[in-house]
């Protein structure tokens, strides 16, 4: 009889939704776990009989899936929600406001701490974050921002990738330092913001092992920009090449947030389209943008529950056909959604489907690819996650499917992506550590977590004066429309 060999973690009696090349769905599956990598999947029989290991655990009526992947969202927004109550501009003002002058080191070390408790709580294992939001207001006037998130995010677990770059022009900007009530302003130059963000992926990119990653961003420049905006065209082509030149120089994907209708056929004028970059919302593009990302390799990060999405739609299916990598992304966490990615793969289907007039439009293993195996394309990493594959960093979660809106038990797929939500995760594993076992969270005290946001959410009114943006709208009630 042959010795079993010793592994650190076995799955068993689940049903594994691997996602793998062959998308095999295995009843009465089992995953095999060494350090941080999948060194086996099979049936629970045929693992059982090869591998002895230091912890077990049991996945009977428990999906099994690859960590959930959300493509783009914004550090700062989890302690914003809410706020304007459905105005738009006043919630964009205060965006700036706060970013700039309101928010001190412990603001975006308990902001990312809250959401990165939410994602470890809702699957999502792991997330891109623009430091900063807004029309492109960026917390980059100094290092010690973004180094107190990504300590936060290291701390608790979850895999990440933050978005550094300049805020959008004019410059210089007045950003504000807090030493407890006293402030201290000073005017920040483009030079100096550039500054910032190379420091801050020197110091930051690849730690924890590698869970804590950086990307690069740049404000996206669009062909119908007000006068104000187009006077600094120019300076667009300009930081295009900078910041292009960053992220090729320390091999880092590029991000934008905000694309529509022509902006991408100017990004690939400006180099900044490529393998190595994702386009977020990309709503009304023309044949000729759908036709660059072709040409270039360029992924698109789909939001389906933003404001950018009412405004206009990003023709998902339209991209798929003509062989365009589509991911799905949060735009989380404020003012109105979520980082549940079960909740963005649901909208996504109904969101299209309502437009062709056409139930079958995005099948559900669709969607379940553009969070999972195409969401690691789109990132970069399908080498490493978006799938239950041997040789892959151990990303894994399991969700219950013996609840009432899950039953009956069959059809796995369709039950995850139609009726699941993020509640129904008990178990999330990030680089072969379980995080949450059994809905218990093992890295942070969520208690605390919680009341440390809640305390600089509180100093940040304070400071702001922007209390009054927490007030019901007049209608909120009885009224058809804001």
């Amino acid at each position: 009889m042959q010795d079993k060999t010793n592994i650190d973690l076995l799955i068993v009696r689940g049903t594994v939704i691997t996602v793998d090349p062959e998308r095999r769905v295995i009843e009465d599956g089992a995953l095999a776990v060494l350090a941080d990598r999948i060194v086996a999947v099979g049936t629970t029989a045929e693992l059982q009989a090869r591998y002895t290991a230091k912890k077990t655990i049991d996945a009977f009526r428990q999906a099994v899936l690859p960590g959930l992947i959300d493509s783009h969202a914004h550090a700062g927004h989890g302690l914003l929600k809410t706020m304007g109550g459905g105005d738009g501009e006043a919630w964009s003002a205060a965006c700036e406001q706060i970013y700039t002058v309101g928010s001190d080191e412990d603001f975006w070390y308990a902001e990312a701490r809250l959401a990165a408790l939410e994602r470890v709580r809702c699957g999502t294992t792991t997330g891109v974050c623009l430091f900063g939001g807004g029309d492109s207001i960026m917390r980059v006037d100094e290092p010690a921002y973004a180094i107190r998130h990504c300590d936060a995010i290291a701390e608790t677990g979850t895999r990440s990738f933050l978005a550094v770059g300049p805020s959008r022009p004019p410059a210089p900007r007045v950003y504000a330092r807090w030493d407890g009530d006293r402030r201290t302003d000073r005017e920040v130059s483009f030079e100096q913001m550039f500054e910032t963000c190379e420091e801050v992926i020197r110091t930051q990119h690849g730690r924890a092992d590698g869970r804590v990653n950086i990307c690069v961003t740049l404000p996206v420049y669009h062909p119908d920009q007000t006068p104000e905006q187009l006077a600094y065209a120019d300076l667009f082509g300009v930081q295009a090449q900078q910041y292009m030149g960053l992220a090729q120089g320390y091999g880092l994907a590029f991000t934008q947030d905000g694309h529509r209708a022509g902006s991408l056929q100017l990004a690939e004028e400006m180099g900044l389209l490529g393998e190595g970059s994702f386009m977020s919302h990309a709503i009304d593009l023309t044949p000729g943008d759908i036709a660059a990302c072709v040409a270039t390799g360029t992924r698109i990060v789909h939001n389906p529950s933003a404001i950018m999405s009412i405004r206009g739609r990003c023709p998902v299916p339209e991209l798929l056909d003509a062989g365009v990598t589509v991911a799905l992304g949060s735009d989380g966490i404020a003012p109105d959604r979520s980082y549940d990615m079960f909740r963005h793969m649901f909208q996504a289907m109904h969101y299209h489907r309502r437009h062709f007039r056409d139930a079958g439009v995005l099948p559900h293993g669709k969607v379940l690819e553009m969070v999972s195996i195409d969401a690691a394309r789109t990132i970069g990493l399908a080498h490493e996650i978006g799938s239950l594959e041997v040789g892959k960093k151990a990303d894994i979660i399991l969700v219950d499917l013996f609840k009432p809106h899950l039953m009956p038990l069959n059809m796995p797929v369709y039950r995850v992506t139609a009726f699941a939500n993020g509640a129904d995760v008990t178990t999330t594993i990030v680089d072969g550590k379980v995080v949450m076992e059994s809905g218990r969270v093992t890295t942070v005290d969520e208690a605390e977590v919680m009341e440390a946001a809640q305390r600089a959410t509180d100093r940040m009114l304070e400071r702001t004066g922007l209390r009054h943006l927490l007030d019901a709208p007049e209608k909120l009630w009885r009224a058809s429309h804001y």
